[in-house]
C-alpha cells in the first residue's frame, strides 16, 4: 500500500527540521572551536608578538646614539653629531629657499632639509612651503 500523502509531507518536514537542527549544532560547535583557537593563538603567538614589540620600543626608548660611535669619533659628540652642512657641497633645493620649515642641519653626515621632506622637494613648488 502506498503511504498517505499527509504522512509523506509530514516526514519530509520532520527530516528538514532535523537537518536544520544538525546544521545549527554544527555551526555552534564550529564557532566554539574557532573561538578556542583564537584565544589560544592570542595567549601564545599574540603574547610573543606583544613582547617582541615591547622589546623593540624599549630599545628605542633606551637608545643612546653616542654608544654607536667609536671613542675617537665621540669627541665633541654634540658638535660632531649635530653640524651645519658644508655650504660648498650643499645646494639648497630651489623649492626650499625662504621656507620657514627649512632645517638644513646635518645629523651623522645626513642632511635634514625639513620634517615633511627630509631630502628636499624635487620641483620648484613645494606643497608645504610657508614663509
Amino acid at each position: 500500500p502506498l503511504p498517505n500523502m499527509e504522512d509523506w509531507s509530514k516526514s519530509i518536514f520532520e527530516t528538514l527540521d532535523s537537518f536544520a537542527d544538525m546544521v545549527d549544532e554544527f555551526f555552534v560547535e564550529f564557532t566554539e572551536v574557532v573561538e578556542e583557537l583564537a584565544d589560544e593563538w592570542q595567549n601564545t603567538v599574540g603574547a610573543d608578538i606583544e613582547k617582541c614589540l615591547q622589546d623593540i620600543v624599549r630599545e628605542f626608548v633606551d637608545f643612546d646614539y653616542f654608544e654607536f660611535f667609536e671613542p675617537e669619533e665621540s669627541i665633541g659628540e654634540t658638535e660632531q653629531f649635530f653640524t651645519h652642512p658644508d655650504e660648498s657641497i650643499l645646494q639648497l633645493p630651489s623649492a626650499c629657499v625662504g621656507c620657514r620649515h627649512y632645517h638644513g642641519h646635518s645629523y651623522g653626515g645626513n642632511l635634514l632639509v625639513c620634517g615633511m621632506h627630509p631630502y628636499g622637494w624635487d620641483t620648484d613648488n613645494c606643497p608645504d612651503w610657508e614663509s
